[in-house]
């Protein structure tokens, strides 16, 4: 028989990926897994698992009796890489001051843009690292990340440089995405802006060769729908997938827009109707709710039915911003079941295997070809050992971590909920960093 580098054994569930429909998972009782390599070999029912791979003759096992284990969460839409503080704009959004009123009193994104400007590449990967280790302790092993908080090609390309860094020493899996068409620089001309984008950073950005995807906030009185196509179609011709932020605030046509163009990935949609549900589902766009972001502005809910209704699958993600300070996956499925109506099994099917179809750029390179949010033979070893009976125990959970496990390519990297550290990157203290608060008040 042959001996496994590591056997996880005995979890009242273990969640395997996504069942039949949409709003399914595929659970296994009285699960196991065995790692071989750093990939998963073998899964199923505990007896027949340690048959084949005997846990006495393992390297290491992990005795997950009354606990649930489930695929490594993928956040597929973050803003985590940004420095400076924006707490007053907590406070004034408190106070009942509006989005506007915040940006009109010289707050919101150009804070965090002077903010990071000024840092360097080793303050921007150390502040990242920070963010991450929070998200790896709450059970994400794999995260996008987009630049945009630099507005300009120098600090752009420094941000995806850092990001890229960070992938290398951390073991959270990144997938970076270019995001130049996040705001309009102070006194800037928004059609002057996007000839910058289009014309200066875009090329930049593809001779850098770091960037997978293309994204760009599209939304009344940042870029309209046709700017916002200008931007998507120079990132593809320059080898971009894109991605959209649309219908958050306003419905403007942006949903459409990522339909038109094949995107990846549509996200926020808020104001996303019925149509914008089918047209997504028939174009093959993955509809992404961040319900984390309408707790943090105080916003209404996404209604996910309309995208579940056209067979669309679900994901979900934080959207970690300086204005929504928040890492937990786990909180984000349980927001999603309590204020957006999900059940639990399509809420977790949101946040593992569809979060890794929002990031599949459809050429074989993304998490989903590595087997990210799933659980089966051959995939990644990316898994969490969640100190609860089962994922809907864990979905009615909210605000306190539970997360006792983490594995990312099969090594352990959180263990009794504590991240581990110096154990990657040829035994160097490969993680750590200061998570600062950056609560501030804007939609990202």
């Amino acid at each position: 028989m042959p001996d496994a580098d590591l056997v996880v054994h005995g979890a009242a569930e273990l969640v395997v990926g996504p069942g039949g429909g949409v709003r399914d998972l595929e659970l296994v009782e009285d699960g196991a897994l065995a790692v071989e390599n750093g990939r998963v070999a073998a899964v199923g029912p505990t007896d027949g698992v340690c048959r084949e791979y005997p846990p006495e003759r393992a390297g290491k096992t992990i005795d997950a009796t009354g606990r649930t284990v489930l695929p490594g969460f993928v956040d597929p839409h973050t803003h985590a890489l940004f420095t400076g503080d924006r707490s007053d704009e907590f406070v004034a959004r408190i106070e009942g001051k509006t989005y506007t009123e915040i940006m009109e009193a010289g707050g919101g994104i150009p804070v965090t843009v002077e903010a990071v400007r000024e840092a360097s590449e080793d303050d921007l990967v150390d502040a990242l690292c920070g963010q991450l280790d929070v998200m790896l302790a709450h059970g994400t092993t794999t995260a996008e990340v987009k630049s945009g908080y630099g507005l300009d090609t120098e600090t752009e390309l420094r941000m995806l440089a850092a990001i890229e860094r960070a992938d290398e020493r951390h073991p959270v899996d990144l997938v970076p995405t270019f995001m130049g068409a996040h705001a309009v620089p102070e006194d800037t001309d928004t059609d002057e802006y996007v000839d910058q984008v289009v014309e200066d950073q875009l090329p930049a950005v593809a001779d850098q060769g770091i960037a997978q995807f293309c994204d760009v906030f599209c939304e009344a009185g940042v870029f309209d729908v046709e700017q916002s196509r200008r931007v998507l179609e120079a990132g593809r011709e320059h080898g971009l997938a894109p991605k959209i932020h649309a219908e958050e605030f306003s419905r403007i046509g942006g949903a459409q827009l990522a339909a038109d163009l094949d995107a990846t990935s549509a996200d926020h949609l808020l104001q996303a109707t019925v149509e914008d549900g089918r047209a997504l589902a028939e174009a093959g766009v993955v509809p992404t709710l961040l319900p984390a972001t309408a707790f943090a502005l105080g916003e209404a809910y996404a209604d996910p039915e309309p995208f579940l209704d056209a067979g669309a699958p679900l994901a979900l993600g934080t959207d970690l911003n300086p204005s929504c300070f928040v890492h937990s996956m786990p909180f984000v499925v349980s927001l999603s079941c309590l204020r957006m109506g999900l059940g639990p099994e399509t809420a977790i099917r949101g946040a593992t295997h569809d979060a890794a179809l929002a990031l599949d750029p459809g050429d074989g390179t993304g998490p989903l070809a590595d087997g990210a949010g799933t659980l089966a033979e051959g995939t990644a070893a990316d898994l969490a050992v969640v100190d609860l009976p089962s994922h809907v125990h864990m979905a009615a959970n909210a605000g306190t971590n539970r997360v006792d496990t983490v594995l990312a390519d099969g090594d352990l990297v959180v263990a009794d909920g504590e991240v581990l550290r110096g154990q990657w990157a040829g035994g160097e203290a490969a993680i750590g960093g200061d998570a600062s608060d950056g609560a501030g008040g804007d939609g990202a």
